[in-house]
């Protein structure tokens, strides 16, 4: 453990670029990146286990280090409804939530992401009720995949603060909101060093937000009118666009943070161990870690197995994905999420995003760690060992199931 520590201390903490070292949870990532994004405008509302991110936010705010509005509201609606109007008049603003509290955004958030408004939201993946749960599960954030949103997956803290940053950069440039999502108590609740960058480099790296349009007493527009069947069409057809503008624009910010910052995350997704692979399994936030040592043990045992984390489900990495599995004899897809009737959400993606090509390995789709249930090495393991011993592909594959 100490040299996996020492290796990620190596590799993310610069001393050039970096004004603090914080052991710090999740949450708190969140908080400290907003700071440094310097947002305007903050809209709160309280769900385990978001509610650290807008405590911290508060205690910021109310002692001069975030000089920006802080608005108590009286539900996750009303959080995206406050900063819609906040990103609406030019200001940069962020809000945070979770679970049932996303779900309850789902209207507003198309709002969001059709009035073109590059707003940025934490979101703390939990599981969906009823039972009630406040463990992980993706499921609340993959099932806005159609809103419009920009998403993104984080593996660890520093992943969550640096991402964050990025998020306005590139939610600015495209004029789409970005959603950050983290894994409930794996890493909202779980201290971890990270490194806070300087002030005056994210300054650098992410100039003031000056929207070309806005609303402005001065300068009047005319914003979500009625748009009849003559023109409706080419705004989604627009949007679609900024979509995949984003698709290209997200590997060039990453090499900028990089260049500014000093730390690199991979940008649409990240490979590891993937030359040669006979095997891969593909992951999404903290199951990655745990995957990445199992690669290890079966490499050392000379079965060539890779690992590809997804960070980016919106856009989605259709050409890397299959640029990666061209070589591959077999794929399996762990996802922490379902789609009922069907199968983990990640595994219909890459499926979707392999049938029009001329890459066709072995696909699995496992679905492992619902409501925060642990996934562990030993399964793992036995998701590689069914993976290699499986002779078709199978769409669902649940693993750990009690019954």
């Amino acid at each position: 453990m100490d040299r996996v520590l020492n290796k990620n201390l190596q590799k993310y903490f610069n001393p050039e670029t970096t004004e603090e070292i914080k052991v710090i949870e999740g949450t708190h990532s969140a908080s400290y990146a907003v700071k440094l994004a310097r947002v305007k405008v903050i809209s709160a509302y309280p769900i385990t286990p978001q509610t650290s991110i807008v405590e911290k936010l508060s205690e910021l705010c109310a002692n001069g280090e975030i000089p920006a509005e802080y608005i108590k509201v009286e539900s996750e609606h009303s959080a995206m409804a406050a900063v819609i109007g906040a990103e609406s008049t030019g200001s940069r603003s962020f809000t945070a939530t979770s679970s049932q509290g996303l779900a309850l955004m789902h209207e507003v958030l198309h709002w969001a992401a059709n009035a073109r408004l590059p707003i940025v939201l934490a979101n703390v993946n939990r599981a969906l009720a009823p039972p009630w749960s406040i463990w992980a599960d993706q499921t609340d954030s993959l099932a806005q995949r159609d809103t419009g949103w920009i998403q993104f997956y984080c593996e660890s803290n520093q992943e969550v603060l640096d991402m964050i940053i990025q998020a306005y950069r590139i939610g600015e440039e495209v004029m789409l909101p970005v959603m950050v999502n983290m894994d409930a108590f794996f890493l909202s609740h779980t201290s971890e060093p990270v490194a806070l960058p300087k002030q005056e480099l994210v300054d650098k790296f992410l100039p003031p937000y000056k929207p070309k349009f806005k609303m402005d007493v001065a300068d009047p527009h005319a914003f979500g009118g009625l748009a009849g069947p003559d023109s409706y069409m080419e705004f989604r057809y627009r949007i679609q666009e900024a979509m995949e503008a984003a698709r290209e624009l997200i590997p060039v910010v990453a090499e900028e943070y990089n260049h500014y910052i000093g730390r690199y995350h991979g940008a649409l997704l990240e490979e590891y161990r993937t030359e040669g692979a006979d095997y891969l399994l593909i992951t999404a936030g903290t199951i990655t870690g745990t995957s990445r040592l199992v690669v290890d043990e079966y490499r050392e045992k000379g079965i060539n197995l890779g690992l590809v984390k997804l960070r980016a489900f919106r856009p989605f990495p259709t050409e890397d994905i299959r640029r990666i599995a061209k070589n591959v004899k077999k794929i399996g897809v762990i996802d922490r999420n379902i789609s009922f009737g069907q199968s983990g959400i990640f595994f219909s993606e890459i499926k979707a995003a392999l049938y029009n090509s001329d890459v066709h390995p072995l696909l699995n789709g496992y679905v492992a760690g619902l409501g925060g249930r642990d996934v562990v090495p030993q399964n793992i393991r036995d998701i590689v060992e069914h993976l290699m011993k499986s002779e078709k592909g199978q769409d669902l594959v649940w693993i750990g199931v009690k019954i």
